[in-house]
């Protein structure tokens, strides 16, 4: 800390020699020559807020204040701002009785004068406004303990303990960590050609082997593989037969030599070599396919055609020089994606319910059963920005798209609120059903200018221990929301029953909305006209996430069957294609404890999510999250790489492609956050 604290002199001398501020200069050396400590010192600020009071300096003091609470208080908690609060409170009051004691009645009057706006509505001042009048307010019952001085040591030890503590936790000045950062960045840039290195030799490795592979996966021919065994007159004999074969038939004897062994029977190769002319063998090869389908050799085996056995040698090629034979499939598929990084965000202590990141993919917010909110950056590092905590419980989050530093919060108690991360303030909450207290789920429009809502009436909760599922039908509505005017538009019709709407998704432009419920029904709103354009039975049980497609032409659902299902949009309730996933992946998911114990967690989250092109989809699992591929065809799904990293099951994803480099981000029911940061390899 001390050589930070003298290189940041340095530069700081450095900057203003080169401004030409020689007189702040001057006084900076006289006050660093004066200092021992090399770093914060508390009674520093206690020192200079002490002399704006003495000096009856109101303005000073004010302007003083309002800096720390910029630069430190408003980056508390906001458990924390009543303590602020009252530690401003206090200071005022010690100004004031400062005034009196000292004799100063027209400061006193200026005070009250000058704050009379800002402190009328409040109740601990209310009854200070008549200070000025009273003859002797130390001896008044409501101003006398104000007087003494265990007050006003009380107060100031107070203070200076709140401010060691909080510099203590709070980050250091910019300045400070000016040389961390430049080693820091000096340290990435090393990693990152290091990165860039082993990148470049893994993808020389890997052509290298697929060179490789045309060579070793070729058979050798009969007389080359035999050599070691064969005698001169043998070997003399073979090889001029080689060589005639060659020259009458080249490309059918070449693909030859690559069959098998035993698919070549030993009946004809001792006709050829023991006085078959060449022509002789030619004029049997060209015999019609349909009139000799096979042959059968001494030792009974069947031979194919000719033509039979160059088809098959021909795509027994192309399929291992593209990578398809089964021998060298391990070698010459690449990985669509290179797993960078993985690292950890463990400020939740409880499971989480949602985590996802804002449409810039600058933050994240992360919801976990207990009501905690944590907004937080992972670029360049990971760094906690806010953390919202409700007396309520709350059920769903959903970042707003304009502007994108908005947080919708949806409650249990029938409530919305709109949290502003910057600010770290409630800009409204909003009153949406009594008789439907649980906010399911939020999705906001990309216009900005509305948001849907699913309010659900109270049933059973989404983090319960294991027991039964009640097979009694979830009532629930599905509102439109202005978020300018802050009023509901509409209440859209859900048939055949009001049934709970469990999760949301816009399309690209707004236009369509798709929903899935508690009865395992899709429907597809146009938003156009906010009626439903169509819906069919998807899942046998509740429909728990659901997505549209890159190309929006399909929507995608997992229900509680443990089915992943693509569905046609332009084809009322077609199937394009579906997998049956674990059930570590649907949910709901259970986590075991001691003694038999378990938790169990009916999935609130997103359960899949999509790469930037709409090719691979994230989902979740036991141990971390799974890419599939999707194919088109059967399977559907093609695993192509386990992101893993956790101890607990992963319960909700996302997918974060708006930097260069993708990340996906997997959490669970430990409280465990991952962010893996994938390269993809582009073909």
């Amino acid at each position: 800390m001390a050589f930070a604290v003298e290189r940041t002199d340095e530069h700081v001398r450095e900057y203003l020699t080169y401004r030409g501020f020689t007189n702040t200069l001057k006084h900076l050396d006289i006050e660093i020559k004066a200092d021992k400590e090399k770093g914060f010192r508390v009674d520093k600020v206690i020192d200079q807020l002490l002399q704006f009071i003495h000096s009856f300096d109101l303005l000073g003091l004010k302007e003083y204040w309002i800096y720390l609470d910029r630069r430190l208080f408003s980056r508390l908690e906001d458990i924390y701002k009543s303590t602020v609060n009252k530690l401003r409170t206090s200071l005022y009051r010690y100004y004031v009785i400062n005034t009196v004691q000292k004799g100063n009645l027209e400061k006193t009057q200026e005070f009250f004068q000058k704050q009379a706006l800002e402190l009328q509505g409040q109740p601990e001042w209310r009854d200070w406004f008549i200070l000025p009048f009273i003859p002797s307010p130390e001896q008044n019952p409501t101003f006398s303990a104000y007087f003494s001085r265990q007050w006003a040591d009380i107060f100031l030890v107070s203070l200076h303990n709140f401010l060691s503590v909080l510099f203590q936790c709070m980050p250091q000045p910019v300045l400070l960590s000016f040389d961390a950062e430049v080693q820091k960045m000096m340290s990435l840039v090393e990693e990152n050609e290091q990165l860039r290195q082993i990148l470049f030799a893994l993808q020389t490795e890997s052509r290298e082997q697929r060179e490789g592979e045309e060579i070793v996966h070729h058979k050798l021919p009969a007389y080359v593989q035999n050599m070691d065994r064969l005698g001169d007159t043998e070997l003399d004999l073979v090889s001029s037969q080689r060589v005639v074969t060659t020259a009458t038939t080249p490309s059918r004897n070449f693909f030859a030599t690559l069959l098998p062994q035993g698919r070549r029977t030993p009946g004809k190769s001792q006709q050829v070599s023991s006085g078959s002319s060449p022509n002789q063998a030619a004029a049997s090869r060209k015999e019609p396919t349909g009139q000799t389908p096979e042959k059968k050799g001494d030792a009974g085996e069947v031979e194919p055609p000719a033509d039979a056995c160059s088809d098959v040698t021909d795509s027994s090629l192309t399929s291992k020089n593209g990578g398809g034979a089964a021998e060298g499939e391990s070698l010459s598929v690449e990985q669509p994606f290179i797993k960078l990084s993985q690292e950890e965000y463990g400020e939740h202590h409880s499971s989480i319910m949602h985590c996802r990141v804002d449409c810039s993919g600058r933050r994240i917010a992360s919801l976990d059963v207990d009501g905690v909110i944590k907004v937080w950056s992972f670029n360049p590092i990971i760094q906690t920005k806010a953390t919202i905590m409700s007396k309520s419980p709350l059920l769903s989050l959903e970042w707003a798209t304009k502007p994108d530093r908005l947080l919708l919060l949806g409650s249990g108690v029938g409530t919305v609120r709109l949290y502003d991360t910057d600010a770290k303030k409630n800009l409204y909450e909003m009153n949406i059903d009594e008789t439907h207290p649980r906010i399911l789920s939020l999705a906001c429009s990309p216009s900005g200018s509305s948001f849907v809502c699913s309010a659900a009436a109270v049933t059973r909760p989404g983090y319960v221990e294991a027991a039964p599922r009640l097979p009694l039908p979830v009532f629930g509505k599905l509102l439109l929301w202005d978020t300018k005017t802050v009023k509901q538009q509409l209440q859209f019709s859900l048939e055949p029953d009001p049934v709970a709407v469990n999760c949301t998704a816009f399309n690209h432009n707004g236009n369509l909305l798709v929903t899935g419920a508690a009865d395992g029904v899709i429907r597809l709103f146009d938003m156009q006209r906010y009626d439903s354009a169509m819906s069919w039975r998807a899942h046998d049980g509740e429909v728990y996430s659901v997505e549209f497609s890159y190309d929006e032409n399909t929507v995608f659902s997992i229900g509680e069957d443990g089915k992943f299902i693509q569905w046609n949009i332009h084809k009322c309730g077609v199937k394009q294609s579906e997998q049956v996933l674990p059930n570590d992946a649907t949910g709901p998911f259970v986590l075991s404890g001691y003694s038999g114990y378990k938790q169990v967690q009916v999935p609130r989250g997103r359960l899949f999510a999509f790469d930037s092109e709409g090719q691979h989809v994230l989902t979740c699992s036991n141990s971390g999250g799974i890419i599939y591929r999707l194919t088109n065809g059967e399977p559907a799904l093609e695993s192509v790489l386990s992101l893993g990293g956790h101890k607990a099951p992963v319960v909700t994803v996302d997918w974060c492609s708006a930097v260069d480099c993708g990340t996906c981000l997997t959490a669970s029911m430990d409280g465990k956050i991952k962010l893996s940061t994938l390269l993809a390899q582009k073909c």
